[in-house]
């Protein structure tokens, strides 16, 4: 749609084409012989059927998707509980755009029991430890300062270890700006903060942006910096709170080697690239639980709207299952790639879409910070060619 009946959004088609996965599609480079892990919580109860609903409606293949719950069942699907219900959105969409860019990958959804820190933390060790996948998407996150120290530390020998087997990690920045919720779930105040998992050296963290693509064919013509038309405004604690591409500096990590020449903050900067975020440009899924929920029947064929820097971290995931096939093993952490690429002018110009227009400030802390060339803490090095950045990824790996 082009916003002349409602907000913009796109359909699968559409955003394979802005994003040049396209070319590699055609040729047989989408993820087949590799397996996509979506860690979430409490998960939803329809979406192995969500699944094949959106398949059809996108035209993309049947899928192969299986669920897992390593670290306990959770509890019985509660609609009532937004807790749950707001997990169960974010299943659906972690679920069905990995496999828009990977249509060939094995999908696992690992579902913690809740959204306890401890919870997902064990949920991903046992990713890990058994070797579930060749890529883990996170979408979710949390102030550093909030996460418990010991688990914090726990969580970046795990990570340490992942990337050591070749795994690839990849999380959302956030949708809060420079900021992140306040620890007490009850405050609506902003903390100036980064939020793991993404901060972590070992994860690539993607940010937000705008996504203008034709409206019929989805051909690129620009993007800025996730704002939306009302800037930042976290956190969301309204279905009217339109927030904003996460970024800034960690205050746990240093700054990683692969940063160095790119970024002169001693402290580890996110995002590290960015994607499509918008609400209003948002991408469509299809949930039989959210139509419940909305008093419909549980199979209308209604398509809802979603944005955030959540829908950045599954579709980075495919790209990395779609790498994985065309490197013939696994990539492991692709940020020291990422970065090389883009300190080689022509390679930087061809591979990622830098973008240069916009900030993240937030005015309950009083600022922020703004695109710019190259990497910067609101959108990092840009959002991917991906016909071009996948061959350049290989070759920065070997």
């Amino acid at each position: 749609m082009d916003g002349s009946q409602g907000p913009r959004c796109y359909q699968a088609a559409q955003i394979q084409n802005a994003y040049n996965i396209t070319p590699l599609l055609n040729h047989g480079i989408n993820g087949a012989g590799r397996t996509i892990v979506i860690v979430d919580a409490f998960g939803s109860p329809t979406i192995a059927s969500d699944l094949q609903t959106f398949d059809a409606a996108m035209g993309l293949p049947n899928s192969s998707f299986r669920q897992i719950t390593p670290a306990g069942s959770p509890p019985p699907f509660d609609a009532n509980d937004p807790n749950q219900f707001g997990w169960s959105v974010e299943t659906t969409l972690d679920v069905e755009w990995a496999h828009v860019t990977a249509p060939g990958a094995n999908i696992v959804l690992a579902v913690a029991p809740s959204n306890n820190d401890a919870d997902i933390l064990n949920t991903t060790k046992y990713v890990v430890d058994h070797n579930v996948g060749d890529v883990i998407s996170q979408s979710f996150g949390e102030a550093e300062a909030c996460m418990d120290p010991t688990l914090l530390k726990e969580q970046h020998a795990l990570f340490a270890k992942a990337v050591s087997k070749g795994i690839t990690l990849v999380a959302s920045s956030g949708d809060s700006g420079a900021s992140q919720p306040s620890c007490d779930a009850n405050s609506t105040a902003a903390l100036f903060a980064a939020s793991t998992p993404a901060s972590d050296p070992n994860v690539t963290a993607v940010g937000g942006t705008t996504l203008t693509a034709d409206p019929s064919t989805g051909a690129y013509q620009s993007e800025t910096a996730w704002t939306e038309p009302f800037g930042c405004n976290p956190p969301a604690v309204a279905p009217s709170d339109v927030n904003c591409s996460g970024g800034g500096f960690s205050t746990v990590y240093r700054r990683p080697g692969y940063q160095s020449a790119l970024q002169k903050n001693r402290a580890r900067g996110v995002p590290d690239v960015a994607y499509n975020a918008g609400v209003s440009g948002g991408v469509l899924i299809f949930s039989a639980t959210i139509n419940v929920v909305e008093g419909l029947p549980a199979d209308s064929a209604v398509f809802f709207v979603i944005g955030g820097t959540s829908a950045g971290s599954p579709q980075w995931a495919g790209l990395v299952a779609d790498a994985d096939q065309l490197n013939r093993h696994r990539m492991g952490n692709i940020n020291p790639a990422l970065y090389s690429i883009a300190q080689a002018k022509k390679q930087y110009a061809a591979a990622l879409h830098d973008i240069t227009i916009g900030n993240n400030d937030v005015a309950e802390i009083g600022g922020g910070f703004n695109a710019g060339t190259r990497w910067d803490p609101v959108t990092g090095l840009g959002t991917p060619n991906a016909a071009a950045l996948l061959p350049l990824l290989v070759a920065h790996t070997h």
